[in-house]
């Protein structure tokens, strides 16, 4: 599965979000380190998820870009 995954940058560090899966988030000095907590972080909630015995939803977020001249 791919979900989607929302990326920010503050003036100290950077952060992401799924939006799929609530509470699923990440921070980090750079977005490289963010990129690689929040593919573990997923990992981890759904591993969660599967063990509480939840349903994992399915990815339905999508994202595109718009140039704005």
């Amino acid at each position: 599965m791919t979900y989607a995954v929302v990326y920010e940058q503050s003036p100290k560090n950077y952060s992401a979000y799924v939006p799929d899966l609530p509470g699923c988030i990440a921070t980090g000095k750079t977005r490289a380190i963010v990129e690689r907590r929040i593919r573990k972080g997923i990992a981890m909630h759904l591993e969660a998820m599967r063990e509480d015995g939840e349903l994992v939803p399915l990815p339905t977020t999508s994202v595109g870009l718009v140039e704005i001249s």
